[in-house]
């Protein structure tokens, strides 16, 4: 078996879990955060995600816990298949006194994957400020 490697990123969020769980969880939030998709939170479910630079990932939903913990696959098969991708992004949502605390996961990054698991590292950054500005709306 290979060594993987993860990237991990934990946000302080000044919203209780259902806003944060809304805003992971309903494809056209997603669309406005992430990327365009035909999500579904249900396990087994398999989806989409299509980034503007074109490339699409394939994804299958592993594990649902309303409010607490979503996972997910992230595949991308490239026309190289040293660039291919197979990991697994896990979200976890933990209550804090100020709101919620999440930490996302994405593992499965091979030793010789520097570039994607730096671009990984950058690229949730990102997307949790998008997140942020997502989730803060009203209903």
């Amino acid at each position: 078996m290979t060594d993987t490697r993860t990237v991990t990123i934990e946000r302080d969020f000044p919203f209780p879990p259902e806003k944060l769980w809304r805003a992971l969880t309903q494809p056209h939030l997603i669309e406005e955060w992430l990327m365009k998709n035909d999500f579904a939170p249900s396990v087994g479910h398999r989806f989409n995600l299509r980034g503007e630079w074109g490339g699409v990932l394939d994804c299958k939903v592993l594990e649902v816990q309303p409010h607490q913990t979503l996972a997910y696959t992230w595949n991308f098969e490239h026309e190289d298949p040293a660039y291919d991708l197979r990991s697994v992004v896990t979200f976890t949502l933990t209550p804090t006194d100020a709101g919620t605390r999440l930490r996302v996961e994405q593992s499965g990054f091979r030793p010789d994957q520097k570039q994607a698991f730096g671009g990984a590292h950058h690229g949730w950054k990102g997307f949790l400020e998008r997140l942020e500005q997502v989730a803060g709306r009203p209903d």
